[in-house]
Order: structure tokens, then C-alpha cells, then sequence
């Protein structure tokens, strides 16, 4: 299936449905009386996250969803039929804007997470809601009231704890698969990934974390060049950036420590929200460089690039291809993640024995 990420559609709730006025005729019972009835309330359209579907494919081809109108009311006290409600079912994960507002009317980020989008209008009055003492036979009803109406953008960020971020052929792809289940294709040459991938890394027998892989950046990326940054908003949801580097790249002209510089501009110039996020470098392809000469290629890397770019973070040197050096990630990563999973205790508010007035003894 065709990954589609980005639709736009046009959603309107059904119209309610118009009040009666009509009044009760029966044989021996003059001047009934008003029994006209209400209009039913249009039809509402809802969203609803369903972790069964991974792109928004379905909204490219059908663009244009309309609830059905309530029915109007009737005599005899009869009130219209309500129109149908719309169900969408969308990708965990997906984020629906207004387009004229720019306001986020939903963000689908729990699978069954069930949004009302856009209301269905309110069925209009019918003529017994009218009739009072000086008013014994009202011709006055409602008109229902219109549905609401949008024309919205559907934006889907996948869902991942981790997110890989280098050049193209940096190993983002080898390293996912060295590690997880998903097999990404992997080639020698560049761009070989058009759309992210998803994969479950097992840490243990109960503990596990999500990985996402997306198409690499290169200098220019937030101008436009190569694949561009539309894939970088499958990283917003991440909370550890992983920061790929080819420490041997097969281009002699190659700089790793320019390009890796670049990389975090261009994050930079994208989001620096998505930049502020805690980024780890991995140096990878460690065994394309002799083995005598391996340490002190890292140490000139690292040297050059922390002097560039102030970086103090973690450092993970890795050979993606054969996964030497990924299991000391994978247990770093997922040890990050608990302790962001872990709420903060604030020490002063708690009771120590002596202050304790419960009378009871401290466990």
C-alpha cells in the first residue's frame, strides 16, 4: 500500500431538519390544538483513531464527506428522524487542522480516541412549543439549524519513542533492522528510504520501545533539496533523536564533521522545538576504518565536533551492519526513556518519620 502521510478534505454535518406546524383534527374534538413536531438534528461527523491503518490513502480519493440531513417534523405530534452519523476512521497518530483557521480541531494520538469533527445542525421547532394562554392556536416554528462545515488538512505523525536522523546512507535502515523486526529496504545508494519506518525494539522479555526511520536529510533539506523536511514532522513525536554519522564515508571529499554540522542546522531551521529534543550521536561504520586506527579516528571526530557544535551529549560507537555496539544503545535508550516515564518526586514534600502525625511507624 502507497504511504500517504499529508490529504485534504471537506467535511459538512447534516443540516437539521425543519419544524411542523400543524394542529389536531379529529372528528367530535374541535379546535385541537397545535401538535405540530421538531425537526431531527442532522447527522454529525466524528474521527476516530484505529491502529489497524498506517496511511491516509482512503482521503486522497474520497475528499468530500456529508451528513445526511434530519428529517422534518410532522403532525400528530411527530417528531423527524435523525440523519445518520459518519464515522472516520483514521491512523493513530494523525493531527486534522481547520485549513482557514490553522486551529488543530483534533489530534489522534490514542488508538479508539473518538473526536466529534463537526456537529450536526439542531432540528428545528415545531408549533406545539408555542402555545401559551393568549396563544392557543401559534402558526410560529423553527427552521432547523445548518451542520457545521470544514475543510481540513490531515497531517499524520507516526508514533515512535526513538527517531533516527543522518544523511542518506548514513545506516539509519541497517541500523533498524539490525535491532528490530522491520525490514526496511537497504542499498548502495542514497535515498534509498522514501517513507518512514516503523520498528519494536525488545529490551528484555517485557520491555520494548518504537523505533521510526525516515528518509535522510542533506544540506538544503529545510530549502527544499533532496526529499526535503516533510518526513522530519514523523519526528515530533519522538522523545530521543538519534543522530546517525558515516564516520568512514566512501567519498574522499566527504567531511563527516561539516556534514553532521549541517544536519543540525537544518533541524534548527525547521523546528527548533524538534532541536531542543535530546539528541545522541552514533558513529557508525566502524568497520570500514583499520582496527589499530578505529579509536583515534573517533577521538579526531569528536574533538573537531564537539569544537563546532558545543555538543556534551552521549556517544555510541556502533557497527549498524553486524550490530557490534547496539546493545549498549538499545539498553541506554530504553534506561532514558524510564526515567522520562518515571514522575519527578519533589523531596521537600515528603514526610520524614519525625514530622510524621499519623502515629503510625514508618514503613
Amino acid at each position: 500500500m502507497k504511504f500517504i502521510d499529508e490529504a485534504k478534505i471537506y467535511v459538512k454535518a447534516g443540516d437539521g431538519g425543519n419544524g411542523a406546524a400543524t394542529f389536531r383534527r379529529e372528528k367530535y374534538i374541535p379546535m385541537g390544538g397545535p401538535n405540530g413536531g421538531d425537526g431531527g438534528r442532522g447527522g454529525s461527523i466524528y474521527v476516530i483513531a484505529d491502529c489497524n491503518i498506517n496511511t491516509l490513502v482512503d482521503y486522497r480519493y474520497t475528499r468530500k464527506f456529508i451528513g445526511k440531513r434530519g428529517e422534518n417534523g410532522g403532525g400528530a405530534d411527530c417528531y423527524g428522524a435523525g440523519g445518520e452519523d459518519i464515522v472516520l476512521r483514521m491512523p493513530v497518530g494523525t493531527v486534522i487542522t481547520d485549513l482557514n483557521t490553522g486551529q488543530v480541531l483534533a489530534d489522534l494520538d490514542v488508538n479508539e480516541k473518538k473526536v466529534l469533527l463537526a456537529r450536526g445542525g439542531k432540528g428545528g421547532l415545531g408549533n406545539l412549543h408555542f402555545k401559551s394562554s393568549t396563544n392557543r392556536a401559534p402558526r410560529q416554528k423553527t427552521n432547523g439549524e445548518q451542520g457545521e462545515e470544514f475543510e481540513v488538512a490531515l497531517e499524520l505523525r507516526v508514533l515512535a519513542d526513538v527517531g533516527l536522523l543522518g544523511l542518506p546512507n548514513a545506516g539509519k535502515s541497517t541500523l533498524i533492522r539490525a535491532i528490530s523486526a522491520a525490514r526496511p529496504k537497504v542499498a548502495d545508494y542514497p535515498f534509498t528510504t522514501l517513507h518512514p519506518n516503523l520498528g519494536v525494539v525488545r529490551v528484555g522479555a517485557e520491555k520494548s520501545f518504537v523505533m521510526a526511520d525516515v528518509p535522510g536529510l542533506i544540506e538544503g533539506a529545510a530549502d527544499g533539496a533532496g526529499l526535503g523536511i516533510r518526513f522530519l514532522k514523523h519526528l515530533q513525536r519522538t522523545r530521543i533523536l538519534l543522530h546517525l554519522v558515516d564516520i568512514a564515508p566512501i567519498d574522499p571529499d566527504a567531511d563527516p564533521v561539516r556534514d553532521a554540522k549541517a544536519i543540525v542546522g537544518e533541524l534548527v531551521k525547521h523546528d527548533p522545538d524538534l532541536a531542543d529534543k535530546p539528541r545522541w550521536l552514533v558513529l557508525n561504520k566502524l568497520d570500514l576504518i583499520p582496527e589499530d586506527d578505529c579509536q583515534a579516528a573517533i577521538d579526531q571526530f569528536l574533538k573537531a565536533y564537539k569544537k563546532a557544535t558545543k555538543y556534551d551529549g552521549p556517544v555510541f560507537p556502533i557497527t549498524a551492519i553486524n550490530g557490534e555496539g547496539t546493545k549498549p544503545l538499545i539498553y541506554a535508550i530504553q534506561e532514558a526513556l524510564d526515567q522520562m516515564a518515571r514522575p519527578e518526586i519533589d523531596d521537600d514534600a515528603l514526610e520524614s518519620p519525625e514530622e510524621s502525625t499519623t502515629g503510625e511507624e514508618p514503613c
